[in-house]
């Protein structure tokens, strides 16, 4: 008897199918962030302004987009599975001088070609930091009606684009929107700049798009850098937009309290929404963006989207940024990471543990989640990663120190 089989008997005996946890998990798309490869810049600014900062200065940063794509192509090869690739707009691939309020699917079709050859989707994000209109921390928001326009004009566009991503790749495109604007000190006027993004994006709302094509979420963030007193965004702000507009609440999980737990906000969200988007990240005290690891909280997220039956329901991304270690592991990490967090929330005996819930079996409840901890999961991650053709163990670090030799240490 092998190792593999030895551990699905191990599971079998708690009433749970490994192996068809593997084949479910094999289904699941995961959206990577093309912004870890070169620490946020993007094509079109040579400054990360926003109340947002990559620290550190690992050598091999991606410099254009040939160099980016190579980079994810890389980080592809050890990462089980077909996923997406979450692109900003700042990403757009073109010799055109164009502002971001100008941009068309066009100025993307690159990046629709590089996942059409892969068999990947693609996600959007319009880029409202990192510009000159941005500078001082308001832009949907901003008292001033020409750069509220501006960046009205390029939410617009970057729907546009999430669209074209979604017919030419027949797998709905995410546009996500996200903005720094807020106070550094405790403002004077909390509903004025509220009252002004709201009509800003009731306007960018306006054009109806193929939901088949294009979802469209907001998301909130507690503070950042520049605006520790006041954030215009705020949670209670896009939750109850979102609801009334039909659009996804985006839950990022380093834009909360130190001491709230997104975990437990999806069942509730997800009673009450069709679909749910995440951004999975690893908030370190104030610091929102650290590599995801496999942890307490992740796999709560993961236990609980699955016990909701919501792993068609909910848009996973991964969104951090760390330039003080190698990009391409920064990646592999986080990725495998999420699907590590999925595979161990799919291999709990769900409904055996809320049975003993409903009939307040607390001490076979404690004891039952006590002793699935210790079954052979590694075994099962292993027979999952051998399945998709990707390296087991750490053998896929091996990879990255080549490439890295081979590759980054020359750039």
């Amino acid at each position: 008897m092998t190792k593999f089989e030895e551990a699905t008997e191990q599971y079998a005996a708690f009433g749970v199918d490994a192996k068809e946890a593997i084949e479910t998990l094999a289904k699941v798309k995961i959206s990577m962030h093309c912004w870890q490869g070169d620490d946020v810049l993007g094509f079109d600014s040579k400054e990360l302004t926003g109340g947002i900062s990559a620290t550190g200065n690992y050598p091999g940063r991606a410099r254009n987009p040939e160099e980016l794509m190579a980079d994810i192509d890389q980080a592809c090869k050890l990462i089980p599975g077909k996923h997406k690739i979450n692109l900003h707009a700042s990403y757009r691939v073109t010799e055109e001088n164009i502002d971001r309020d100008k941009l068309e699917p066009r100025h993307f079709k690159a990046w629709v070609d590089f996942a059409k050859e892969r068999q990947m989707g693609l996600d959007f994000n319009p880029t409202i930091f990192s510009h000159a209109k941005a500078s001082d921390n308001l832009t949907l928001s901003h008292p001033n009606a020409s750069i509220r326009d501006f960046w009205i004009d390029h939410c617009k566009a970057s729907r546009r684009i999430a669209a074209y991503f979604g017919k030419e790749l027949g797998m709905t495109a995410l546009n996500n929107i996200w903005i720094p604007d807020g106070s550094k000190d405790i403002p004077a006027d909390r509903q004025g700049p509220r009252l002004r993004l709201k009509e800003s994006l009731d306007k960018i709302f306006q054009d109806k798009y193929d939901k088949k094509y294009l979802a469209d979420s907001v998301e909130s963030k507690v503070f950042g850098l520049g605006v520790e007193s006041y954030t215009v965004g705020s949670h209670e702000f896009y939750m109850n937009y979102a609801a009334k507009n039909n659009l996804l609440c985006l839950l990022d999980t380093g834009h909360f309290h130190p001491t709230e737990m997104v975990s437990d906000k999806i069942s509730s969200m997800l009673l009450f929404n069709e679909q749910l988007a995440l951004h999975v990240s690893r908030p370190v005290r104030w610091d929102s963006d650290h590599v995801v690891l496999f942890d307490e909280e992740l796999k709560e997220i993961a236990k609980e989207i699955v016990r909701c039956k919501a792993l068609s329901r909910v848009f996973i991304g991964l969104d951090f940024f760390d330039a003080s270690i190698n990009r391409i592991s920064a990646w592999v990490v986080g990725m495998r990471n999420m699907e590590k967090a999925l595979l161990y929330g799919l291999l709990m005996p769900h409904e055996s543990l809320k049975k003993m819930q409903d009939e307040q079996n607390f001490t076979e409840l404690m004891a039952t989640m006590e002793e699935i901890k210790t079954l052979p999961f590694g075994t099962i991650w292993d027979s999952y990663c051998e399945r998709a053709g990707v390296p087991q163990g750490m053998a896929w670090f091996k990879e990255v120190k080549k490439y890295e030799a081979d590759v980054l240490a020359k750039r």
